[in-house]
């Protein structure tokens, strides 16, 4: 039996379907757009981040499919980010909407990853080893794609097959920090000790495992082998940077002025690299995503002649259309020339419209993988 959820899950299935020898079934559920063709195993489609009924309805469905299977049987499971929201089945007593509701409000807070994904394990009916519980007694072997800076495997899509370390103390603590309000019902399921999600010695997890097959260090190693066969000097600053998209920037925008002007950690020709997930606190009206928000902070700070790029790695940055953007050394030149002032842009966190203005906006379209953002800058020889 193969389930899923995730914005690779339809790929990941196709993968499956290709190189399994035997008997499968079973359905995966992805972002719209995002699906790929398979034959045996069912692809359906819904939204994301802001989880819709198509999400809930396949929740349901997936439930159904693993119900009553025995200890002989094999339950592949396939994990990728976005399957959060993909798979979307509210706890007993709390509606879709309040679900909707609270996934707004934290995708506008700045909370991290893992604190969205500590709140939706406790809010769920599916997440947060509940799934894996469904299964039982059946061995379940989940394939995880992280999105998850760390790679923490309970975290990627919030962990459905895989028991949860956090508590519903934690959840609470969530919405406190950020101010998020919430309905009664759910302030009442988060204070109930029902919706505690279960712990990493619970027995009934004995035969589950999971694997993670690929990382956002990963394709940093990659792009950093490219660089070197090309006579570029890389420097990687991690696959796991957090924290607030135009703060990053900044740091980033330190290194290269060191490596400018002094020829240190690395001399140039080099390029920086980083990975990870950084998030937004949203104070203005405008469009774009993490990896806009981080080019155009950078831009605001950054007076070098260098070239930069950030992208989400699943070809979708936040909600936009776009997988992010790029600028170069003439990006000061060129957008006074069009009027364009980056600062008051990055006021109204409107890095969509600044880099449209200038034509470098990156559309890819999904590429159905997710290992998370993939930000490089490089600097030419002296």
């Amino acid at each position: 039996m193969v389930i899923g959820a995730g914005k690779a899950a339809a790929a990941m299935a196709a993968a499956v379907e290709a190189h399994w020898p035997g008997e499968l079934s079973g359905m995966v559920v992805t972002r719209y757009g995002h699906g790929a063709p398979t034959r045996k195993i069912r692809v359906v489609e819904a939204a994301h981040p802001v989880p819709d009924a198509a999400g809930q309805q396949a929740a349901e469905q997936m439930l159904t499919l693993v119900h009553g299977l025995t200890p002989d049987d094999l339950v592949l499971c396939l994990i990728s980010g976005g399957g959060s929201s993909l798979l979307v089945l509210p706890a007993t007593g709390i509606t879709l909407a309040d679900k909707q509701g609270i996934n707004r409000a934290l995708l506008k807070s700045g909370a991290n990853i893992s604190e969205m994904n500590c709140l939706r394990k406790h809010l769920s009916g599916i997440k947060g080893g509940r799934l894996a519980l469904a299964c039982a007694p059946a061995r379940v072997v989940t394939l995880g794609i992280s999105d998850i800076p760390g790679d923490d495997a309970s975290v990627i899509a919030s962990g459905p097959t895989v028991a949860d370390p956090t508590t519903r103390e934690q959840a609470l603590a969530i919405l406190d920090k950020y101010r998020i309000e919430v309905p009664a019902q759910v302030l009442a399921h988060l204070e109930s000790p029902a919706c505690e999600t279960p712990k990493p010695d619970d027995a009934r997890l004995a035969r589950c495992e999971i694997t993670v097959i690929a990382t956002a260090q990963q394709a940093l190693q990659a792009a950093a082998n490219y660089a070197r066969l090309h006579g570029v000097t890389p420097l990687l600053l991690g696959d796991s940077l957090e924290g607030e998209a135009r703060d990053v920037a900044y740091a980033h925008a330190a290194i290269a002025r060191q490596i400018f002007h002094h020829d240190e950690p690395v001399r140039r020709p080099c390029v920086i690299l980083s990975g990870g997930e950084t998030t937004v606190t949203v104070r203005g009206g405008g469009r774009g995503g993490r990896n806009a928000e981080f080019l155009l902070a950078l831009a605001t700070a950054l007076d070098l002649p260098a070239w930069a790029l950030a992208c989400d790695t699943d070809g979708i940055d936040g909600t936009e259309d776009n997988a992010g953007a790029w600028f170069g050394p003439d990006v000061h030149a060129r957008s006074a020339a069009l009027g364009l002032n980056p600062v008051e842009y990055l006021k109204r966190n409107d890095g969509y419209s600044f880099f449209s203005a200038l034509g470098t906006l990156i559309h890819t379209g999904p590429t159905r993988t997710n290992v998370n953002d993939f930000r490089a800058i490089f600097l030419p020889a002296a």
